[in-house]
């Protein structure tokens, strides 16, 4: 489940970050303090890697950004919302307002897969990303979420 993988301190709900290296650097940062992520540089490397494949942005100001690394040690996924919006080149033009990142260590295919497809599935309802849009705290989003699983 998404909402158990997501705590507290993996969100940040006011992200100032100019671009996209900036929100993923920030993002990893939040995992890498919690010890999720042994080698955040490393990381953020991976998942810039994979952005260069193509944008993870997928439209209505979303961006999943992930990545599979050996420095990740636990699955664990970021939230950040960025009020201002970000430029993650984004299929529809868009800024993007909320970020989920991804991490995972390179033996979790399945389950990485897995965890992808569910974010992407749960983003499909305006009504979350609204909600998520005007969550006051951290444990809202983490309750928001858990509703919707």
């Amino acid at each position: 489940m998404i909402s158990e993988l997501l705590q507290c301190n993996f969100i940040d709900l006011d992200l100032g970050c100019q671009n996209k290296q900036e929100a993923i650097d920030k993002l990893s940062g939040l995992l890498s303090d919690s010890g999720k992520v042994s080698d955040r540089t490393h990381f953020v490397k991976a998942v810039m890697e994979r952005e260069r494949l193509g944008s993870t942005a997928i439209g209505a100001g979303i961006a999943i950004p992930h990545a599979r690394a050996n420095t990740v040690n636990e699955v664990s996924i970021a939230f950040a919302r960025a009020p201002k919006g970000i430029d993650f080149n984004s299929v529809d033009g868009d800024p993007v307002h909320l970020i989920f990142l991804l991490a995972a260590p390179i033996e979790s295919g399945s389950l990485y897969l897995k965890l992808l497809a569910r974010i992407s599935r749960l983003l499909r309802y305006q009504d979350l990303i609204e909600d998520l849009k005007k969550a006051s705290s951290k444990e809202d989003v983490i309750k928001i979420i858990a509703a919707k699983e």
